[in-house]
């Protein structure tokens, strides 16, 4: 650990000096996200979230006598957009770290730039693998993967609906293939066949061949690689066809509440594994209840899954950036967040455990599924 964070400059000796980021009265966190493009309901909500809990710290006085500043660019989900933004956090604004950045391949575009510079990535908004491998010093992430939650999904449904014919409908996308891994892993773990797989375009609105080829092919699970819209038409398509003999199995990737709510209830029966509790007013303990309407309080609207990560992302650093102490370094910080253990979000999600060589919080899964326009957690923490 110690070579490798010589190797990206942040020694604690070379830092003492001067800590990018960090002055006597201020730490600086920076954030590329989508603001107004196709991911912007994330974005604005997962950045909001973060600001706001980072006001409420400085409200109070902030962390050891330093408040937390928030920059936030947007990269309307761009990839050159966010390499933009990110050279400007890395390069003008000297931020600290890099906390709630959305998008794999965004995330991916900047890592190599913002290593070099000795900068840490923290909870990025995708729950790709590449976030935490292959092992870096300097990123961390909380929550499971995409092929931790399909994996378990689809163990945890074949097992219990005796489901015997496993298929796949996945994005030709890397994010697709990642899927695609987790289905071939798991079909081959549990010595099921993989019947059948077939692909759509992000952008492909009819699904109907790929519902029919699937089956056709005899399926009874199937494991979808998608993420909002695609779920919804894809699973939309199958049942108005009056396929219904069938489960499909989803990942965190569609886990959100448009999904849930798609108009008369297209979506009833989907199952979903996600690394997160998916909060609703209603039924929220006290603690989540004020969260919830101190949210709505400031930005006039409810707070959707976006936001729940931008808490949770926003709490874990405050978490580690008290336990690092008023002499600030990169290396106290990451020395703090790997000594983090135990630690469950506000939401009541799978319990955190990173280490000196773990920078995944946990592979645990909640699975859930949309019953009368909700997601209603049925099963987890999982493994498979």
């Amino acid at each position: 650990m110690a070579a490798l964070l010589a190797a990206t400059g942040i020694s604690g000796v070379a830092q003492a000096q001067n800590v990018r980021g960090v002055t006597k009265s201020e730490i600086v966190i920076g954030m590329h996200t989508d603001l107004s493009g196709v991911a912007a309901s994330y974005g604005v909500s997962s950045s909001n979230a973060m600001r706001m809990q980072f006001d409420k710290v400085n409200a109070e006085g902030g962390i050891h006598g330093r408040k937390i500043r928030l920059i936030v660019e947007d990269t309307q989900y761009q990839v050159p957009r966010a390499v933009q933004a990110a050279n400007k956090l890395i390069n003008r604004d000297k931020i600290f770290l890099m906390a709630g950045a959305l998008g794999t391949p965004h995330n991916n575009a900047v890592f190599a730039e913002q290593f070099k510079a000795g900068i840490p990535n923290i909870n990025p908004v995708t729950a790709a693998r590449s976030m935490f491998e292959p092992f870096h010093p300097l990123k961390f992430q909380a929550i499971s993967s995409y092929y931790d939650h399909i994996r378990a999904g689809i163990k945890y449904v074949a097992e219990k609906n005796g489901r015997k014919k496993i298929c796949t409908l996945y994005q030709d996308t890397d994010f697709g293939k990642e899927i695609l891994e987790g289905v071939q892993d798991q079909t081959k773990a549990m010595n099921l066949p993989l019947v059948e797989a077939t692909t759509n375009k992000p952008a492909d609105t009819d699904f109907t061949a790929q519902i029919t080829k699937l089956r056709n092919a005899g399926c009874d699970l199937v494991a979808l690689g998608a993420i909002v819209r695609d779920a919804i038409l894809a699973y939309g398509t199958a049942r108005k066809m009056g396929w219904t003999d069938v489960d499909f199995v989803s990942q965190s990737a569609s886990f959100d509440q448009i999904v849930a709510s798609a108009p008369g209830g297209a979506t009833e029966g989907l199952y979903v594994g996600a690394g997160t509790v998916m909060p609703y007013r209603d039924t929220a303990d006290a603690t989540v209840a004020a969260w919830w309407d101190a949210y709505k309080a400031k930005f006039g609207s409810d707070p959707n899954i976006g936001a729940v990560y931008g808490t949770n992302t926003a709490n874990l650093i405050i978490t580690a950036l008290d336990k690092a102490g008023k002499d600030l370094t990169t290396e106290k910080f990451l020395k703090a967040l790997e000594s983090i253990q135990g630690y469950r979000d506000i939401f009541g999600g799978p319990v955190l455990n990173f280490g000196p060589d773990k920078h995944l919080g946990t592979n645990e899964v909640l699975l859930y599924q949309i019953q009368k326009g909700r997601f209603v957690q049925i099963a987890g923490p999982l493994k498979y």
